[in-house]
């Protein structure tokens, strides 16, 4: 089961909260340190509030999109 950690940036749908996880690449050629984002839709089964950080994982399909749950508020 795979867990990721990041920030609740928005939450108008409702059981539902989008999450940006920010994570560092080194560029192959230039060994340039880059930061990439991934939005992730996730069930909330825990109220939440956007600007929280969370702890994310991995669940069973909710929706056709939704295939992440909170697992606690950091």
């Amino acid at each position: 089961m795979k867990k990721l950690k990041g920030i609740v940036i928005s939450k108008k749908a409702e059981k539902t909260a989008v999450v940006e996880v920010k994570r560092t690449v080194v560029h192959k050629v230039y060994k340039k340190r880059l930061t990439t984002s991934k939005k992730y839709l996730v069930h909330e089964n825990k109220p939440v509030d956007v600007g929280q950080s969370v702890e994310i994982s991995e669940t069973r399909p909710v929706s056709k999109r939704k295939r992440w749950q909170i697992l606690k508020v950091i």
